[in-house]
């Protein structure tokens, strides 16, 4: 089926959100978070785990992230011919990391909470001073006020050199730029949702592992991702168990925007697709898209060969 989204005004339209989308991230990043009040028997109780290195690299995160949208639109367009659902899904994917970034950045700056282990980002040196002014690397205390909801940035020296000189060239900028741990579930939540539809898991091909199974996988992927977050103390519990509810809440409700509910008979199939249907059914003109395979259900003894039922 041609592609339907064409160029048109509508389409400028979403490109343009997500613009403004980028653009409002990208300044937030440049804002100090909240400066909370942090007394000495917290800073030593809650906040005095040891520093460990990311057991997930930012450059494997953004790769998994940014690949695996990108591999089921490939899926869409060259294995199942749809060139509609490969620009659909896309849009869904790059509308809930835009709408994300912005949510969880903005309650990261309200919040400040403070990591696990930011009494070695205030005090390297494991000494306190007596007003708990803190003597360590601005960036990296900056960055230790941000734990709440889940989100981190992989420093390594090279990264702190190359953060430090935007901050004194680039409108102050005081941090390397972000690695937002919640897209995990954005990201691969949306891809979660796009194989149930297509897959049918919870419409028309109920009863089927390997469907089941498939559909899970990238939500089990996101759930290491996000937990290894407290094996290297960067984050609490919390900031994990709100981090992750955010980040799979955007990627349904962003799908949903663009795709039919998952429990239809036109699961996986696009909004356009079905709409462009609807009218050609209403001018009269023939169905030539693949929603009608979609409708199509298995009949069973027990209905006496009844096409269909809500349940199957």
């Amino acid at each position: 089926m041609p592609l339907i989204r064409s160029a048109s005004f509508s389409l400028f339209i979403e490109i343009l959100v997500r613009i403004v989308l980028v653009l409002a991230f990208c300044y937030m990043e440049t804002m100090p978070p909240f400066v909370r009040v942090i007394h000495r028997p917290e800073l030593e109780s809650e906040y005095k785990y040891p520093r460990k290195e990311s057991y997930v690299p930012g450059g494997a995160m953004w790769a998994i992230v940014l690949s695996v949208p990108c591999m089921l639109s490939l899926l869409a367009w060259a294995a199942c011919n749809d060139c509609n659902d490969a620009f659909e899904i896309l849009l869904a994917w790059s509308l809930g990391l835009g709408i994300n970034g912005v949510l969880t950045d903005m309650i990261k700056l309200i919040s400040g909470r403070p990591r696990p282990d930011f009494f070695y980002r205030c005090f390297p040196d494991g000494v306190e001073t007596e007003d708990l002014q803190c003597t360590g690397d601005p960036l990296d205390i900056m960055e230790g006020r941000k734990s709440f909801p889940s989100g981190h940035s992989s420093y390594k020296s090279a990264d702190r050199v190359t953060a430090y000189n935007l901050y004194v060239k680039v409108c102050h900028v005081n941090r390397s730029v972000p690695l937002v741990r919640v897209v995990s579930f954005c990201s691969l939540g949306v891809a979660s949702a796009w194989l149930c539809g297509r897959l049918g898991v919870l419409s028309r091909r109920r009863g089927s592992g390997t469907r089941v199974v498939c559909c899970l996988a990238p939500l089990v992927a996101a759930a290491c991702v996000a937990l290894s977050r407290s094996c290297d103390y960067h984050h609490h519990w919390q900031d994990i168990l709100v981090g992750s509810t955010l980040g799979f809440s955007v990627a349904i409700f962003c799908y949903r925007q663009y795709y039919n509910p998952l429990s239809s008979d036109l699961a996986g199939v696009p909004y356009v697709v079905s709409n462009a249907n609807l009218i050609k059914y209403m001018n009269g003109k023939p169905d030539i898209s693949p929603i009608k395979d979609c409708k199509e259900v298995e009949s069973t003894p027990l209905l006496n060969g009844r096409k269909e039922d809500k349940w199957i």
